[in-house]
């Protein structure tokens, strides 16, 4: 069963628009991110800002950079990308799926690294909606005895 798995993953070819770049979308709780990577020296950019300007906090952007640090291409990618909808973690973590993804479609021989780590599977947690008789998603009004 292993063989024919193998040969898929040698003849899958890349998947590049005319100027050489990926493109893929990472979602994670309400946050959308539209992803384009390229060849480069490792400078991201989200919504036209320089990662460091657009995320304060290191956890963020080390959540951004995971996928570079699993398949060993630190500072060998450029990437530029457009984020809406949450909060700047939800945001950081759409990031993260969306750059797995494109890494995916840039080099198939990557998908391994990314699929065990876990990255290419998008988290589908989401924010549980406020039900009518409640106070919030589940709990209760204060209970009055008399």
């Amino acid at each position: 069963m292993e063989l024919p798995a193998q040969l898929d993953e040698q003849k899958q070819e890349p998947k590049l628009d005319k100027q050489g770049r990926a493109y893929a979308t990472g979602k994670r709780k309400n946050a959308i991110a539209r992803v384009w990577i390229k060849k480069g020296t490792g400078k991201v950019t989200i919504n036209k800002k320089d990662i460091n300007e657009y995320f304060g906090r290191e956890v963020l952007k080390m959540v951004v950079n995971q996928p570079f640090q699993v398949t060993a291409n630190e500072n060998n990618f450029d990437v530029y990308c457009t984020t809406t909808g949450g909060g700047l973690s939800g945001q950081a973590g759409a990031i993260k799926h969306g750059i797995s993804k494109a890494l995916k479609d840039f080099d198939p021989a990557l998908h391994k690294a990314l699929r065990t780590a876990g990255f290419l599977t998008r988290d589908s947690r989401v924010v549980e909606r406020k039900k009518y008789g409640k106070a919030k998603a589940r709990r209760s009004f204060q209970f009055s005895k008399r």
